[in-house]
């Protein structure tokens, strides 16, 4: 396909690069603007850009859009595709772009023109009888829309600002072939069916409050998955030489000064006084950590130093951001920093990237790696950013690990590398994260003797790999439908009793089970057979024990799995041993 940039050249692309991908969906932005216009001319067009998974545009439209008026907003689109439309970039000056904007009775573009810079090129995109203040890309004819949906409705307020109107934002989606489309809406009828509130709600994982939005309660049956990750998490850590603090929850302005935050980060930050002075809670946990490290005096001898905190960290995020347990206000961060010579910088990043990849292998996770360079707002000088980004480059490249530079988005003291985790229905997410940092050890003005005897300043890594417990948790839910492996599991194995004949079998399977540490519970409620074990499927329960007169004389357990309609017939202590194992080896 086509494809026409900002300055008016045009390109041949694919669908299947982000460009071609890109502008197709930036196109189909357009045509739905266009059929919105066509069918209620009195809305004002806000923007309207292409997205991951497709495209948006917000309007403003009393009393918003229906369900039904989607459904006629499609069918129009199909017309405007139908129509071949040639879209054709040209542009204007100022004065006449204003002028154009305002006889088209468009206050929206004439805010975003008032607010470029002067010399900045206004350039507009003409598809029929349809004009849009746009910087494209877009391919040339409506018709190269061939498949798209419009996929739901939600509030936006405009340009981000809580302080500006509230507009509606139509969601969608387009493809190059109508078989592409149906596979991805079929993706996200299953992504519903996996959507981790629903299924947090119905395996009484954790819960939501108005009392607390942002802020979630995490219940029983989570707590046990929570444990169990931060297990697996203190043991990995202990077996790599990592050592274990607590920091404060909150420390006083100076602190956060010091660290930069207060100047780059305040506006996240909750804050509070205490004795008339300035005190903040904790967003991240790592000025903590350099007050650790600075508690007493290092020799290079005790390099490198990797410190493991699981800190409870707040961050203000917007109420219309806040999602599950993927963006809440208050989560545990699996921080680590690793302070260490220059030398080491690469041996440590290594070992950082294998422990990592150790993890996520462990929960079927594939990944993609992104090394986010210097943004604009950032500190320290330009030799020191260099030099860290070669650093993570060096072992990036050492390890033949493929690698894609994420311009400008670094952290303010340092370039990073984020890993990105496939899930089940291949969506990604952002979760470990690698951070060199030669800012806070010299802000901090944190040292340690070397071997020639004189003062050094040591390097800092920042490293998460669930990232946050919280999201990671709410990740795996999705990824697993909430069908955990056995060792992640809440409750591991439900022993169903025929009749009341059984129970005291049960009783003794249930002692046998809880001896080996094997999460259980039994069923001896008078219901038929057939109703519990539906009941512990519904739960997901990974193993149901089926036990009658049968199973009783002979010291067995009729034995179903969660998503198996048959059942084994085993000795018990074949069983509980199997069991045990399959948890000890996280299988």
């Amino acid at each position: 396909m086509k494809v026409i940039f900002h300055d008016g050249h045009i390109e041949e692309h694919t669908f299947d690069d982000e460009v071609g991908r890109g502008a197709l969906r930036h196109t189909a932005a357009h045509i739905l603007a266009q059929a919105v216009k066509r069918l209620f001319p009195d809305t004002k067009l806000a923007i309207g850009p292409s997205i991951k998974d497709g495209f948006y545009y917000d309007f403003d439209k009393e009393g918003g859009f229906s369900q039904e008026d989607l459904d006629a907003l499609e069918v129009e689109m199909k017309k405007i595709t139908k129509e071949n439309l040639k879209l054709e970039r040209y542009t204007l000056p100022r004065a006449e772009a204003l002028k154009l904007m305002k006889d088209m009775n468009e206050p929206y573009k004439i805010e975003l023109i008032n607010d470029l810079p002067e010399d900045e090129e206004l350039s507009f995109f003409k598809q029929g009888e349809y004009v849009d203040l746009c910087a494209g890309p877009h391919v040339t004819y409506t018709s190269q829309v061939k498949a798209f949906k419009l996929t739901s409705v939600a509030g936006a307020y405009w340009r981000g600002s809580e302080k500006n109107k509230m507009l509606t934002r139509i969601y969608g989606t387009a493809f190059t072939s109508k078989a592409d489309l149906e596979e991805y809406l079929q993706r996200l009828e299953e992504a519903k069916k996996r959507d981790h509130r629903k299924i947090g709600k119905e395996m009484k994982l954790f819960m939501l409050s108005e009392e607390g939005p942002g802020f979630p309660f995490m219940l029983p049956n989570g707590m046990i998955i929570k444990n169990e990750l931060i297990d697996y998490w203190r043991k990995l850590h202990t077996r790599e030489g990592y050592v274990e603090v607590q920091t404060p929850m909150i420390l006083n302005r100076h602190l956060w000064e010091t660290s930069g935050h207060w100047d780059h980060y305040k506006e996240n930050m909750y804050t509070t006084v205490i004795d008339d002075t300035d005190f903040a809670i904790k967003p991240m946990n790592c000025p903590g950590g350099m007050l650790v490290y600075k508690s007493e005096p290092r020799s290079y001898r005790d390099l490198p130093l990797r410190i493991g905190e699981l800190g409870l960290v707040h961050r203000h995020e917007k109420s219309g951001e806040l999602h599950g347990l993927m963006r809440v206000r208050c989560f545990t961060q699996d921080d680590a920093h690793i302070f260490m010579t220059e030398d080491q910088i690469t041996d440590e990043i290594k070992g950082v990237v294998r422990l990592i990849d150790e993890v996520y292998s462990l929960f079927g996770f594939k990944y993609a790696v992104e090394l986010s360079t210097m943004p604009e707002d950032h500190m320290g000088e330009l030799k020191d950013w260099e030099h860290a980004t070669d650093a993570l480059k060096q072992a990036l490249e050492e390890m033949n690990l493929p690698y894609t530079i994420n311009e400008g988005d670094g952290a303010f003291y340092g370039p990073k590398i984020d890993f990105h985790i496939e899930d089940s229905l291949g969506r990604t997410w952002q979760c470990g994260t690698i951070q060199l940092d030669f800012q806070l050890p010299m802000k901090f003005e944190a040292e340690y003797i070397g071997a020639d005897g004189q003062k050094h300043r040591p390097i800092m890594i920042h490293r998460v790999v669930y990232g946050s417990i919280e999201r990671f948790m709410g990740v795996l839910i999705e990824h697993y439908a909430g069908k955990f492996p056995t060792w992640l599991a809440p409750e591991q194995v439900r022993v169903l009793p025929i009749t009341d004949r059984n129970n005291d079998y049960t009783d003794r399977i249930i002692e046998a089970l809880k001896a080996r540490g094997i999460r259980c519970t039994a069923d001896k409620r008078a219901e038929k057979t057939g109703y519990k074990v539906r009941e512990a499927q519904v739960s997901r329960i990974p193993y149901m024990l089926v036990i009658g007169d049968r199973e009783q004389e002979e010291g067995s357990v009729a034995v179903r799995r969660r998503d198996h309609t048959d059942t084994t017939t085993m000795a018990l202590d074949e069983f509980v041993s199997m069991v045990a194992e399959e948890i000890k080896l996280k299988k």
